[in-house]
């Protein structure tokens, strides 16, 4: 598989990591089963799109990637959806996770 639809797959797992994570706290603890299913098929997508990226990128590359932005994203869920504003140094900590995953994609290297 060529690099180019491994992003293309990370990008997807990142999406619906992001929503996966967002149904389950729509889904009141799995209490609520619409989000409740949903956040279940979006998570099982979610495996299969990273595990397809893995198999174009490397692994360490890939799942950086992915933890670090679905983190960002979920926050910026809860900044949006829940007006749940992080203090300074939550800004601090996503900052430097936005800055870890540019270092590892543009400045990393494999041995």
């Amino acid at each position: 598989m060529k690099p180019l639809f491994g992003y293309l797959f990370l990008t997807l797992a990142i999406f619906s990591g992001i929503a996966s994570n967002s149904f389950a706290k729509l889904s009141n603890g799995f209490e609520k089963l619409t989000p409740s299913f949903l956040c279940i098929l979006f998570m099982c997508f979610t495996m299969f799109c990273i595990a397809k990226a893995m198999h174009a990128l490397p692994v360490g590359f890939a799942y950086s990637t992915y933890s670090g932005l679905v983190v960002t994203g979920v926050v910026l869920f809860a900044l949006i959806k829940y007006n749940q504003v992080p203090n300074l140094y939550g800004i601090i900590g996503i900052a430097l996770i936005v800055i870890g995953v540019v270092m590892v994609n543009y400045l990393g290297k494999l041995n």
